[in-house]
């Protein structure tokens, strides 16, 4: 608690200086783009969270959001495929390449960083092939699928400003998260397996297939963030569409809470540090005019986290061998 409490009083703090530095930064238009964006990266934040908190990695997201963002609007435009029939499609893919990933890591004990790695280059070489390395897009058919991304929710008695619908598909899913991982066993299952494998397994828990459903959530979140990504903008180029998205995610993931040890996890950090990681970067773009040092800051939040999870770490063992001290210290001599 006391870690989102930093993290939180953190985003506020930048939050306060932005709206100070820049008047574009109050704007109704950048706040209800700033909630969109948080909310869509927010989804795969969420996803990626599953992966780290066994102690996992992920970086095929970009690529993944890249297939089915591409994939969608082709199969619906150039295919002529129906629209439920393409929807079932690439989730049907999102959730094989979760499969597929958990088999390669639990079944031939391949390293997740190399699995998912090759998926990051693999996935972006597919699309761009089925796709002619072309633009697709929706054109502009399919409007009410679009207002998923682009719909807006009025709030009573309050103008100028409306809530973008992405928000309502991020409360969803991380609603349905934070249950997930704390409320049932599977989630206690997934914290255990981060913090101890051997010991996870040694007491019962299927680790090979606990690692096997966080890969198939985090891909799953990876395709629903692809579709919704697509439906924002309307149109993608396989090239460049979801490039260095898993970074984002990532550290998001690590600025919230998560440990990339494994063992720990928050669903309402991981969105307090997507909202964090995007208002950096749209202070940057504001005050600055250089939007091209986004992933220096990206760097900067996930090294920084880095450093703080390993000095927090440290801290707790000193804490935990002084108190033991102090215990076997207080204790009568000749005591049992």
């Amino acid at each position: 608690m006391k870690k989102l409490l930093g993290i939180f009083g953190l985003l506020l703090a930048v939050c306060l200086f932005a709206a100070w530095a820049s008047e574009s930064f109050r704007s109704g238009y950048n706040v209800e783009n700033l909630i969109r964006r948080t909310a869509l990266f927010g989804v795969i934040g969420i996803g990626v969270t599953f992966v780290i908190v066994t102690g996992g990695i992920d970086l095929s997201i970009g690529s993944v959001i890249c297939l089915v963002g591409c994939g969608l609007p082709w199969l619906l435009t150039v295919q002529k495929w129906s629209l439920p029939a393409a929807l079932l499609m690439v989730l049907v893919v999102s959730m094989g390449i979760g499969l597929m990933h958990g088999l390669l890591i639990t079944k031939l004990r391949l390293q997740p960083f190399i699995v998912t790695l090759c998926g990051l280059m693999l996935y972006r070489g597919i699309t761009r092939g089925f796709t002619g390395d072309q633009t697709v897009g929706f054109g502009d058919g399919y409007k009410g699928l679009r207002v998923l991304a682009t719909g807006k929710i009025s709030i009573p008695f309050v103008q100028g400003f409306e809530i973008p619908a992405p928000w309502v598909v991020l409360v969803i899913v991380a609603v349905l998260a934070a249950i997930f991982l704390n409320r049932t066993i599977y989630g206690r299952y997934l914290l255990a397996l981060g913090r101890n494998e051997d010991a996870a397994r040694y007491s019962g828990i299927n680790t090979g297939g606990m690692i096997i459903l966080a890969y198939v959530i985090c891909s799953t979140l990876a395709g629903l963030g692809g579709v919704l990504f697509v439906l924002d903008v309307n149109s993608a180029q396989p090239v460049d569409f979801g490039n260095f998205y898993e970074l984002y995610a990532i550290a998001a993931a690590v600025l919230g809470g998560c440990s990339l040890r494994g063992g720990e996890g928050s669903i309402v950090g991981v969105i307090i540090g997507t909202a964090l990681i995007l208002v950096l970067r749209n202070v940057v773009t504001l005050v600055t005019n250089h939007s091209n040092i986004e992933f220096a800051i990206i760097g900067t939040v996930i090294l920084v986290g880095v450093i703080a999870d390993e000095l927090v770490k440290r801290y707790a063992v000193k804490r935990r061998a002084a108190r033991a001290l102090a215990e076997e210290a207080g204790r009568p001599s000749g005591a049992a």
